[in-house]
């Protein structure tokens, strides 16, 4: 049995002009929240996650992923993933996490976009209303600083103590006007101030 979706709710920002300078395109996040009944609400500690992680978290994670695609107008569009999961104030935040890390959530949306790079993430507590941030990266190179990204929304009545709510984010580029170059460029970089000072 699936878990149980009280709503789901997609958010859709296009950014067109960064510090007062417009884009040379505009850049679209998009995000989608599935609100669904936390299945171990109420039952104690429960030492074992697993079945349920098993019997459901597959659907989930495919079910989201074709509301993302959808949005972006198909998932050859997305460059920047990730994803996020907020449990209710009487659950564990070990309740968000056993949804969201699992390879059977998360193996959908790298497939559907053909990603090298692991799925950002936030997993945490919280109560209705409360922010929810979805950090991204480019899905092919992690150490692409351009799109280290971040989409934020929020749910009036979500979640409920009962519930959890469980994203994904994807944005068609990076961030605006990008000025911090990359991982790589450092490291190139110190190498070279490494090298000039033991010369010295």
């Amino acid at each position: 049995m699936s878990f149980e979706i009280r709503k789901i709710v997609t958010t859709i920002e296009e950014t067109r002009i960064e510090g007062g300078k417009a884009a040379d395109k505009p850049v679209t996040m998009v995000g989608v929240a599935a609100i669904i009944k936390n299945p171990w609400h109420g039952r104690g500690f429960v030492e074992d996650l697993t079945p349920e992680v098993k019997e459901s978290c597959s659907d989930l994670g495919a079910l989201i992923v074709d509301y993302v695609s959808k949005y972006m107008g198909g998932a050859a569009n997305i460059e920047a993933y990730g994803k996020a999961a907020v449990v209710g104030v009487d659950g564990e935040i070990e309740h968000a996490s056993a949804v969201v890390h699992t390879l059977r959530f998360g193996n959908h949306y790298r497939n559907a976009v053909n990603a090298k790079s692991y799925l950002g993430f936030t997993n945490k507590r919280g109560g209705a209303g409360t922010s929810i941030q979805i950090p991204m990266m480019h899905k092919d190179d992690e150490g692409f600083r351009s799109h280290y990204i971040t989409l934020e929304m929020s749910i009036e009545d979500a979640p409920a103590a009962d519930e959890i709510v469980v994203c994904l984010g994807a944005s068609d580029g990076g961030r605006v006007h990008p000025r911090i170059g990359n991982r790589y460029q450092d490291i190139q970089d110190l190498a070279a101030e490494e090298a000039q000072n033991q010369s010295k």
